[in-house]
């Protein structure tokens, strides 16, 4: 296959970071590369980044965007703003570089993505990462998730072609949707052990959370009621009750924070444990590293990073049984499962794993393997397979769904 190239449109892009969508498209950038691509990154950035710079092969063109509102509605102007942005932009490289696709991430980059495909006269693939229909569980018609919803909903059947991160989440876009179920790819999220090596003394930083006796479970992620913190949270008293000598950590933040850390008071749980609001990479993995067991308890989940980090880094994991942490965990080999919104089903799992040292071994040698399935170089592979297709002519394009 002849090279291709390829304008990647996403909201965030490292080092600019607000979630995992910014290192999903900087890892698939990377490996796309090494697949004979041709990639250019039209993201946003700051003040002091570079306008343009290659990293790791990557083209980056970096667009100066005022700071991010917190209010909706500022919000979704702002989204406006930086789609227009965006366009002109994309309009100004397309003057001196011939594309052959444009992929955009998500909602908050379509607009964008559909004109500047029209404009440059190129098929326009979107990566659907999470729905705002699966974040609300369906409660989409309230402005602003109406917006959102409406905004999704169209470029969803718009696209050339259409990717999702597990199957769950093809099942949920084929129906929320109406596509066709067969002409949306999956494509999985990816993970490089490489990328989660810990830097902090981990005897020291153990010892600031725990005593050596003391067990330590891990809840990372951002702070939201779809994330399901507050099932963990639930289920902790009668853990600690039955097992003693268990204490926690909640790593991120998020607008559920403030009601989070009030539950664990009311639960008696403050003394037992520790939120440590948001924290960068590197404490992340090395909190993997410290941790006798990593909870992803969430209620809307289309895939589980969390989960597959948590796993290459050594660390036993229990997931809810949803979406698409189902295909993270797909046995008792690598991880365990419980019953999703269920605090009592997660309480006798929490107890299962920290009481039992040879499951806990067991997990994590199994569980060493299992990750090497999500191989960025595969999914880039994969991601190439679907611009091969399309600009062949095959019919990838999603209709609605008869």
């Amino acid at each position: 296959m002849a090279t291709t190239r390829v304008l990647i449109l996403s909201w965030e892009y490292p080092p600019l970071v607000e979630g995992g969508l910014a290192r999903h498209v900087r890892k698939l950038s990377e490996q796309l590369v090494r697949h004979d691509v041709e990639v250019h990154v039209l993201t946003r950035g700051q003040v002091r980044m570079r306008a343009h710079e290659e990293v790791a092969g990557v083209h980056v063109h970096r667009l100066r965007e005022p700071r991010k509102p917190r209010d909706l509605d500022e919000f979704l102007t702002w989204i406006e703003q930086m789609n227009g942005d965006m366009v002109t932009a994309g309009l100004e490289l397309g003057e001196r570089l011939r594309f052959d696709l444009v992929h955009g991430h998500d909602w908050l980059v379509a607009a964008a993505g559909e004109e500047l495909a029209k404009a440059l006269g190129c098929p326009w693939v979107v990566t659907i990462h999470a729905t705002e229909y699966g974040r609300h569980q369906g409660w989409v018609d309230r402005h602003p998730q109406s917006h959102i919803h409406a905004v999704e909903t169209w470029m969803a059947r718009s696209a050339d072609a259409v990717i999702t991160c597990s199957h769950y989440m093809r099942d949920h876009v084929t129906d929320v949707y109406a596509l066709d179920d067969a002409s949306v790819a999956v494509i999985p999220n990816g993970i490089d052990p490489l990328d989660l090596q810990a830097v902090e003394d981990l005897d020291a930083l153990r010892a600031r959370f725990a005593a050596p006796h003391e067990r330590l479970v891990l809840l990372v992620g951002r702070l939201v009621y779809e994330k399901g913190f507050q099932i963990a949270l639930e289920a902790l008293p009668g853990v600690i009750e039955r097992l003693g000598d268990v204490r926690f950590l909640v790593a991120g933040s998020g607008t559920a924070e403030r009601e989070l850390r009030r539950q664990a008071a009311r639960l008696g749980l403050r003394r037992h444990g520790t939120f440590m609001g948001w924290i960068g990479d590197d404490m992340l993995h090395s909190l993997y590293r410290i941790a006798d067991l990593t909870v992803v308890p969430s209620i809307y989940e289309p895939f589980g990073l969390v989960a597959l980090e948590a796993m290459a880094s050594g660390c036993p994991t229990i997931v809810a049984d949803t979406g698409g942490l189902r295909e993270v965990v797909p046995n008792e080999e690598v991880g365990l499962r419980f019953r999703s919104r269920d605090p009592r089903s997660l309480a006798t799992m929490m107890e299962r794993v920290l009481s039992d040292d040879p499951l806990r071994e067991r997990l994590i040698a199994e569980a060493s393997e299992h990750v090497l399935r999500f191989d960025w170089a595969d999914i880039a592979r994969q991601t190439r397979d679907v611009y091969g297709e399309l600009l062949r002519g095959g019919e990838l394009r999603p209709g609605l769904a008869v």
